[in-house]
């Protein structure tokens, strides 16, 4: 989507001389700064939520910040919490046995917790398919030691 606008307004700005001045490319810019915003929120739930991801929320955020605003995305890969995530799975397409353990441990009591409450059976047969599927997805990355 992100190139579509951005080829849409060079071909645009060739031909309306006036669209030079309106500061697309500065739209853009804090339109991908404030996604990455977002994505990083994302991510930070994700380690406290168990069924929401954290590496793809940072990676997301890592590349919207490298196009909207290249400090951030510093920001974020020499983060002191964030950042060790991004690298891991950078270089080495791996997550630490300990992040394993406590995703997969915490995924596992809210999930039952949640079965627990909830009464439909269908909605607890869909909560224990996507512990399930999350499971096996978790155990296929590599581990880190």
């Amino acid at each position: 989507m992100l190139k579509f606008i951005q080829t849409y307004y060079t071909k645009a700005k060739q031909n309306i001389p006036w669209l030079k001045e309106l500061g697309m490319p500065k739209l853009l810019n804090y339109l991908c700064t404030i996604l990455g915003f977002l994505c990083v929120g994302f991510a930070v739930l994700g380690i406290f939520l168990p069924v929401l991801p954290t590496t793809p929320w940072l990676l997301l955020a890592a590349w919207l910040f490298y196009k909207g605003n290249p400090k951030m995305r510093i920001w974020l890969l020499n983060n002191k919490y964030l950042g060790p995530y991004i690298d891991n799975y950078i270089k080495y397409r791996a997550i630490p046995l300990k992040s394993k353990i406590i995703s997969i441990s915490m995924l596992w009591i809210t999930i039952l917790f949640s079965v627990y409450i909830v009464n439909p059976i269908l909605l607890k047969i869909l909560l224990l398919c996507i512990a399930v599927g999350v499971t096996i997805h978790l155990l296929m990355i590599k581990t880190l030691k």
